[in-house]
């Protein structure tokens, strides 16, 4: 996933950052927890990119690499606390985009083969098992739109079209590979770009470019999720992405709250000399675990 670098330096008062949600009623299932009745386990598959693997930086490094702190670890540490025991498997790949899910030639599947076709083989040998399945995807696709500022809304429109077809595709083939007591959840996305409104005026133009352009993926996102009866966690909400509220951030002073939140659960706000990082940090797994637990069904 493409990766950015920011430098936090001390800001004068930011209040204007895109607060407008897109106007998209995000599909879900209410949780039941308190009478969930569970078998002795269930699967995880976990399917997707980077965030689907933990990918979180290491060190002083630029780059992000998988970990076992990513939201489907959080997420069979809170299930387990309810009694329910996740069997995880992840097929995620970093860089994953609809297009290579489907078709392979990533970095970690070698055409003819696919994270789609190995995530098809694993639900046909688990028919008879209940289970469940994450699929985070998206990003990739529109990734390279996002830092422009004057045409980053009509790059994100040429793209989103493919990924709303794609993304059919694979919900139907994952359909029709998986029994009938498993559970498929969507994602959609956060935007960890918000950060750059620490960086004065440019920053502030590039941050609310960015929010509009995860939102046009989010709108699309949610529509075929809701179109496939798939329900879709709102990434974004979890994050906060367009509370605009001023609040305190340690070290820079007032911002919007979004942008505050995008400096607390990912890594795009390091101290320099350390370089940013899209990825969400443990807050921010923690935080989209929790999400997609409130729409598990009571019956896993």
């Amino acid at each position: 996933m493409k990766q950015v670098r920011g430098r936090v330096r001390a800001i004068a008062l930011i209040l204007i950052i895109v607060g407008a949600a897109w106007p998209v009623s995000f599909a879900g299932v209410a949780s039941a927890s308190a009478t969930r009745t569970s078998p002795a386990k269930a699967f995880y598959l976990d399917l997707g990119a980077s965030q689907s693997l933990g990918t979180q930086p290491i060190g002083t490094s630029r780059h992000g690499f998988p970990t076992n702190r990513g939201y489907a670890n959080y997420l069979v540490a809170l299930e387990a606390a309810k009694g329910v025991n996740l069997q995880l498997t992840e097929l995620g790949c970093r860089g994953e985009s609809t297009a290579t899910m489907i078709t392979g030639g990533d970095l970690c599947y070698r055409a003819p083969h696919s994270q789609l076709a190995d995530a098809v083989a694993f639900l046909r040998a688990h028919q008879n098992e209940t289970g469940l399945v994450t699929l985070e995807l998206g990003y990739n696709n529109i990734g390279a739109c996002i830092g422009a500022t004057t045409q980053a809304t009509t790059c994100a429109n040429s793209r989103v079209g493919v990924v709303g077809r794609q993304l059919v595709q694979i919900l139907r083939e994952l359909r029709a590979a998986a029994g009938p007591n498993v559970t498929i959840i969507g994602l959609g996305h956060a935007d960890p770009f918000l950060a750059w409104a620490i960086n004065g005026p440019l920053g502030t133009a590039k941050a609310q470019a960015s929010l509009r352009t995860m939102q046009i993926l989010n709108h699309t996102l949610a529509s075929v999720y809701a179109a496939n009866a798939v329900p879709m966690v709102d990434v974004g909400a979890a994050f906060d992405m367009t509370r605009t509220t001023p609040t305190n951030l340690a070290g820079l002073g007032t911002v919007p709250f979004n942008v505050a939140q995008a400096c607390r659960m990912t890594w795009m706000c390091r101290p320099h000399p350390l370089p940013a990082n899209m990825h969400p940090n443990n807050s921010g797994y923690r935080a989209i675990a929790r999400a997609i637990s409130v729409l598990l069904p009571a019956q896993l």
